[in-house]
């Protein structure tokens, strides 16, 4: 579904009017997207390390909760469902317990460091780990500590892309030492040029043009 049809409400399309953005947001509107999540969305899911996931509960209130785990615990089941494994926490179950009677869930994903977003429009599904035993392994995850409770799945129903603007950078410990990386070996490179230069200036004889 068109993220724009299903996000703006008359309410909202109220307040675009008055405020001279409706008109464009009404073409975004009639835009004929690809049916499910593409290759691009796919490859920035599977890179990520945490999402938001906002439900609301029987009082009316939303609720937003950090999910977060190794990258790709986010893990595709086809081009319109994602799913994972729901780590034991701190025993709230508030998400849990919001999704059994509202199914109805967002889901912002951020890259902080490239400052891009995907937000999701979905219906959440629990599932329970002795219920489907084939999701149960496809979601496992190697080299990491956890111990699930339950699945979750969310049924895609519209995404967009947001823009970069206002989103500051930021860097984790394993960007940090990937650059850092980077700068040694590009060190290490000229240290072994300069010594290659040096080498070739020792040996060198006063015909060589490489001197004055």
């Amino acid at each position: 579904m068109n993220y724009s049809k299903l996000a703006f409400t008359d309410a909202i399309k109220e307040i675009q009017e008055k405020e001279g953005s409706r008109e464009a947001y009404e073409q975004m509107e009639q835009m004929i997207l690809p049916d499910g999540l593409s290759y691009r969305e796919m490859s920035f899911i599977k890179e990520r390390d945490s999402f938001y996931v906002a439900s609301y509960g029987e009082n009316g209130f939303p609720y937003i909760q950090h999910r977060g785990g190794p990258k790709g615990f986010l893990k595709f089941i086809d081009t319109k469902t994602l799913g994972f494994l729901d780590f034991r926490g701190n025993k709230q179950y508030i998400t849990t317990g919001n999704v059994k009677t509202h199914i109805k869930v967002s889901l912002f994903l951020m890259d902080y460091l490239n400052r891009t977003r995907l937000k999701i429009y979905a219906e959440a599904e629990v599932v329970s780990l002795t219920e489907r035993p084939d999701l149960l392994e496809m979601l496992q995850l190697e080299g990491y500590k956890y111990k699930a409770e339950r699945i979750f799945l969310f049924h895609v129903k519209a995404f967009d892309w947001n823009c970069p603007q206002h989103i500051t950078p930021r860097y984790t410990v394993e960007d940090i030492s990937k650059l850092a990386k980077e700068r040694e070996d590009y060190i290490e490179h000229l240290k072994g040029e300069i010594k290659s230069l040096k080498q070739k200036l020792e040996n060198c004889g006063p015909d060589s043009g490489l001197v004055n």
